[in-house]
């Protein structure tokens, strides 16, 4: 019985004794009627009359004692309809428990039987987990057995056993690609054909992964190739994430046109034979310090968005900045380019750095955009140092500088008078300085630029 329910009052039997009371009950008003109108009826006058009212007193006597009987058996059947009615209410009501028990006992049953069933389920789930990971484990062991095996068709064998394994399991895909960079962090035979096509093969391994547009690329994952040897390493279109190059060696042609670098990307004492950074998008510092360019290098419509730091770095062959958008302050303090070097129609919208700078070439800084500080102080201009229709919209600072060809600043503008505080120029005809520049003869071979 639920908890809000009312008790139901006890049913009491009637005595077999109260149907005989009632009617001897009933017999007796009937007769103390019947003699009350018959002693009426005695006192008539008329003895006509007196036998009238003796005959209507016994009727109604009779009548009263057949009304009391009828009332009795009146009662007594509306006792037996109420008692059946509440013997239905109570038949329903049992029922109505009896099937809220069924049902409390059905979803008991049920909820045992889900409770099992869940059980059943996680201890088969974990079996198939702990037999999925058995199996992983062991196909990864074999792969990176395979990747030290001594024959090189091996190793290849035990490259493409890990990629697909990276590739039907997301999660082992960050230590897949931490165990190659690894392989190509350890030292290598030089010149080993047969090694360096392995290497040439994990690079690819690696790069093909790491392209967005690509259906097999695998986001979120960093590179640590600090220290490693890379054999035209081709990263263009390469979703680069906190990728670290730090020391690493690249030789023969390195691209990473159109790649997109997320987070910092080292390449801090690299050393670079013909490196391509065209169209290079970055939303972090790049890191360049003390890097060293063999051959020919090229920066072209890079977006430098968090930094560039190019300090002490030295470039060897022809190297283009050219359109090239650099959206915070940089240095290129202690560099040398040995070769021409040019930033044509580039965007400075931080400060540019280049003291102590060193071009060996041409310095081409024409139609160049500098919106804050630009410092050339102690830079030494080799040849012909163009600053042709550039435009300086903070102040620009040649102190000490040092010209030893042609200078030209033809339809340059200037915010403010650009310092050149003891800068020095070749003797000769050709330079066009900017306006209000005085000029004055040292010696024979340079001239004096000073600031009145």
């Amino acid at each position: 019985m639920a908890a809000d329910e009312p008790p139901e009052r006890q049913l009491r039997v009637l005595p077999w004794w109260l149907v005989p009371v009632g009617l001897l009950l009933a017999a007796a008003l009937g007769w103390l009627v019947l003699d009350l109108l018959l002693t009426e009826a005695d006192r008539a006058s008329q003895p006509d009359t007196r036998a009238t009212l003796r005959i209507d007193a016994i009727r109604t006597g009779l009548t009263v004692i057949a009304g009391t009987g009828g009332g009795l058996a009146l009662l007594l059947a509306a006792r037996r309809q109420w008692i059946a009615e509440r013997s239905q209410r109570h038949q329903e009501a049992v029922a109505a428990r009896d099937q809220a028990h069924r049902d409390r006992v059905q979803a008991h049953a049920e909820s045992v039987a889900d409770a099992a069933q869940r059980q059943q389920d996680r201890q088969s789930g974990a079996a198939e987990h702990d037999a999925a990971e058995r199996r992983l484990t062991e196909l990864y062991t074999r792969a990176v057995e395979l990747l030290g095996h001594d024959s090189a068709a091996v190793r290849l064998g035990g490259l493409h056993a890990l990629e697909r394994l990276g590739q039907d399991n997301p999660e082992q895909r960050p230590t897949i690609v931490a165990v190659l960079c690894a392989y190509l962090r350890m030292p290598a035979p030089d010149d080993e054909p047969r090694e360096i096509e392995v290497r040439r093969t994990a690079q690819r391994v690696l790069t093909r992964h790491l392209r967005a547009d690509d259906a097999a690329y695998w986001p979120e994952v960093t590179l640590d190739l600090t220290g490693a040897r890379l054999v035209d390493f081709d990263a263009a279109g390469c979703t680069l994430v906190d990728a670290d190059f730090t020391g690493a060696v690249f030789s023969g042609a390195t691209s990473f046109v159109g790649a997109t670098a997320r987070g910092r990307l080292g390449l801090g004492a690299a050393v670079f034979d013909d490196v391509r950074f065209d169209d290079l998008t970055a939303d972090a510092e790049v890191v360049l310090d003390d890097v060293r360019f063999g051959g020919q290098a090229s920066f072209d419509r890079a977006g430098f968005l968090g930094g560039l730091s190019c300090r002490r770095s030295s470039f060897a062959g022809p190297t283009s900045f050219g359109r090239t958008t650099f959206d915070q302050p940089i240095s290129f303090d202690g560099t040398r380019f040995v070769d021409g070097a040019s930033f044509r129609e580039s965007n400075f919208q931080g400060g540019l750095s280049m003291e102590h700078t060193e071009f060996g070439g041409l310095a081409e800084f024409r139609s160049a955009r500098f919106a804050a500080m630009a410092l050339f102080r102690w830079t030494v201009f080799g040849a012909e140092a163009l600053f042709q229709q550039a435009r300086f919209t903070d102040s620009a600072n040649f102190g000490r500088a040092r010209f030893h060809s042609v200078a030209s600043f033809e339809g340059a503008q200037f915010s403010r008078r650009p310092l050149v505080d003891q800068a020095r120029a070749a003797a000769g005809g050709g330079h066009v300085w900017p306006a209000d520049t005085t000029v004055e003869r040292l010696d024979d071979e340079w001239l004096l630029l000073v600031d009145r």
